[in-house]
């Protein structure tokens, strides 16, 4: 992977885009499919709108498979007397640098009691800070905070790319709860009569899961997927001969639950390059897990 160009995920890993003000990825996507859609092989009904909030759906041909990829991230909101509330479950290290939507700085301050910040700016309560992207990038790793969900969105677009039947889901969010999965699965269950589901998500490093090993397909993680759909993405990769490894965790979860706990009965699996030091400025990945992501969910999407 040392020759591919990750300027596109460079740059949207710099995005400020925390849980409930998506709109700057939204219009980021926007602008990026309408200019890139005439260079790919199938071109895609695009749904965005009220009706989805910050959302948005790209549907190729007749779809069969959803993938979905979550555009928010984790941050901070601004409280009273520079206090933080965390947006979702970002790691709070004293000295942590952080940036508001417009630019200015901060410093994460933590202790046992509280979080706050430190900074010459003084923030109105109800801004969000989110981490100070810091691009790095080597022969074999890329590294940078949001690689969760950044490289989720940039395996989406890249399998968009040549994608001729099947369902593209940009969500909001996740990292914060959920919310948006509900309708948007209703959208595609009842338009289109879709009944499964692959999460491009990123998941973490473990002592079973490791760099550079391939691709991690989760069998389980606070919730259990249907055995039969695992089966049936463990031999599609190991059909195509592509680097994998299987992933079973006790806790975490993803835009699945949503999907698991609605009225429709559909199928789903975390499908996942792992990362480590996750939620903190610093996630890094390796680049051949994202060679195999890439080419995991691009036959996925002609095989399922």
């Amino acid at each position: 992977m040392s020759d591919v160009n990750f300027s596109l995920l460079k740059t949207m890993c710099a995005i400020h885009a925390p849980s409930g003000n998506e709109v700057a990825m939204k219009d980021f996507l926007l602008n990026y499919i309408e200019k890139e859609k005439g260079n790919w092989q199938h071109k895609p009904v695009i749904y965005a709108g009220d009706d989805f909030q910050d959302c948005m759906v790209l549907v190729f041909g007749k779809p069969r498979t959803a993938i979905f990829a979550h555009i928010d991230s984790i941050g901070f909101t601004v409280r009273y007397d520079k206090q933080l509330v965390k947006i979702g479950g970002p790691r709070t290290d004293a000295g942590f640098n952080l940036v508001d939507e417009k630019g200015n700085e901060a410093t994460l301050s933590s202790t046992k009691e509280s979080l706050a910040y430190k900074s010459k700016h003084t923030f109105d309560r109800g801004i969000e800070l989110t981490f100070k992207p810091s691009w790095r990038e080597t022969k074999e790793y890329v590294q940078c905070c949001y690689m969760d969900n950044r490289l989720g969105v940039y395996n989406a677009l890249k399998v968009a790319e040549t994608l001729k039947d099947g369902a593209i889901v940009f969500s909001c969010w996740e990292e914060h709860g959920g919310g948006s999965v509900s309708y948007i699965q209703k959208f595609l269950q009842e338009k289109y009569a879709i009944k499964q589901a692959l999460i491009s998500d990123i998941t973490w490093i473990t002592e079973g899961v490791t760099h550079g090993k391939g691709v991690a397909i989760s069998m389980r993680d606070s919730l259990i997927p249907r055995r039969s759909y695992i089966n049936k993405i463990i031999a599609i990769a190991q059909k195509h001969k592509i680097p994998f490894q299987l992933e079973v965790e006790g806790s975490g979860g993803s835009d699945a639950k949503e999907l698991q706990m609605a009225a429709y009965p559909w199928d789903w699996c975390f499908v996942g390059a792992p990362e480590g030091n996750v939620h903190s400025p610093d996630e890094k990945v390796h680049k051949a897990d994202i060679e195999s992501m890439i080419a995991l969910y691009k036959v996925l999407m002609q095989d399922l």
